[in-house]
């Protein structure tokens, strides 16, 4: 089980009210939430490894460099030289490191590479596995790893974690069309205004699908682009021609990687905390109480 850790932190954050409160008066509530998901998953669907993955980058170079708009509506305005820092909720970022504290403390695979997104290490994560991999995640651009021959599918939250989408080819096609691999070349001719991908204008998401029906897959429709006698019509073969230079170097941002440098770590659920001392006094300093509690009884069942 891979975990989107930042789009469940996020959920977490708006779902559990902010009258959640650590002793001093610190909001715990993304904290707390994220541990009643992670028992709750584990409880619903006992993986025998869970990783925590993590946006080391959430907005890495080398894909701004190909698509500069790529994530620039939620760069902060105030931010770090040479950084750009997501915008994120005041009451939301102190709580990450203590995030970040609880799951080392319990021995919870937490990883996260320098220049990479958190969708990356889940794909490098998932071409690696030799097994079933569950995919949890609020975000649909994950839906491209879905792979029945390889049971690969998104669990996608619905209502918290207890009512999940089970995101798998049949899914995919019923909804859109395409197979998990026909997911990217969809995406980014539709496009993504909270990515910051502007897609080809005029080409929506049911006339993508068509496209991609009609003509394969995007190199059969860019082919098509060029061929007098293909059944475009004028206005579509016009957008995409015009959206050459954005459709020669999309594929490369929309589609996650799979070769990340991947830290040698062990990812076997643990059935006891890794450092229960320091475990123990994260729970006080912080009031993660009954949370803590039920995901330490999962665990240890």
């Amino acid at each position: 089980m891979l975990l989107d850790t930042a789009s469940l932190y996020f959920r977490a954050y708006f779902g559990v009210p902010d009258s959640v409160r650590a002793p001093d008066g610190t909001p715990v509530n993304a904290v707390r939430g994220l541990l009643d998901f992670i028992a709750r998953l584990v409880q619903d669907h006992r993986p025998d490894s869970l990783v925590a993955c993590m946006d080391a980058d959430w907005r890495p170079q080398w894909r701004v460099d190909l698509i500069p708009s790529y994530k620039a509506h939620r760069v902060a305005e105030a931010r770090p030289e040479g950084a750009d820092e997501e915008e994120v909720p005041d009451t939301l970022s102190p709580q990450v490191p203590v995030i970040e504290e609880v799951l080392d403390a319990l021995g919870i695979a937490r990883v996260g590479v320098p220049a990479y997104e958190a969708d990356d290490v889940i794909g490098t994560f998932t071409a690696r596995a030799t097994g079933p991999v569950d995919i949890v995640t609020g975000d649909r651009d994950l839906y491209q790893l879905v792979d029945d021959a390889r049971g690969v599918r998104v669990l996608y939250p619905l209502k918290g974690v207890g009512t999940l989408q089970v995101t798998d080819e049949s899914f995919l096609r019923a909804k859109y069309g395409v197979s998990g691999a026909g997911y990217v070349d969809l995406a980014l001719l539709r496009g993504d205004p909270s990515d910051g991908l502007p897609g080809v204008p005029g080409i929506g998401e049911k006339t993508a699908a068509k496209l991609l029906d009609a003509f394969g897959d995007l190199a059969g429709i860019m082919a098509a682009v060029d061929d007098p006698r293909s059944r475009l019509t004028p206005s579509q073969r016009k957008r995409l021609h015009e959206a050459r230079a954005y459709v020669a170097v999309a594929p490369e941002v929309v589609r996650v990687a799979s070769d990340v440098p991947l830290p040698d770590t062990g990812t076997a659920l643990p059935a006891r905390p890794r450092d229960a001392a320091a475990l123990d006094a994260l729970s006080e300093r912080w009031g993660l109480g009954g949370s803590l509690a039920r995901l330490l009884a999962v665990l240890s069942r």
